[in-house]
């Protein structure tokens, strides 16, 4: 499974994007389970949030979610933070 998640916004305004492959990952089965989860969460349109707040895209295999502070689902929040902190850093949009 691949998963990529941008985030935007925040006080600096600084966009941050990370992919991570689950293929090789002992805990990919989580990881996948939070996958489903925050994707049947999210929204199909991206959402403005709050002032300051980061706004998440999230993208499973093709499949592309939005969500923001202070929405954001446990699984959402997780696996953001799980792919931002272990994923691969994409090139281009990182300030």
């Amino acid at each position: 499974m691949r998963i990529q998640v941008t985030r935007t916004g925040g006080l600096a305004g600084r966009t941050q994007r990370a992919a991570l492959d689950t293929a090789d990952r002992p805990d990919a089965p989580h990881v996948h389970a939070l996958a489903r989860e925050a994707v049947a969460g999210g929204l199909r349109t991206p959402s403005c949030g709050v002032p300051d707040g980061f706004r998440y895209e999230i993208t499973v295999d093709g499949r592309t979610v939005y969500c923001a502070d202070p929405k954001l689902t446990d699984a959402q929040h997780e696996l953001v933070s799980l792919v931002l902190r272990e994923g691969v850093p994409q090139p281009g949009l990182a300030k």
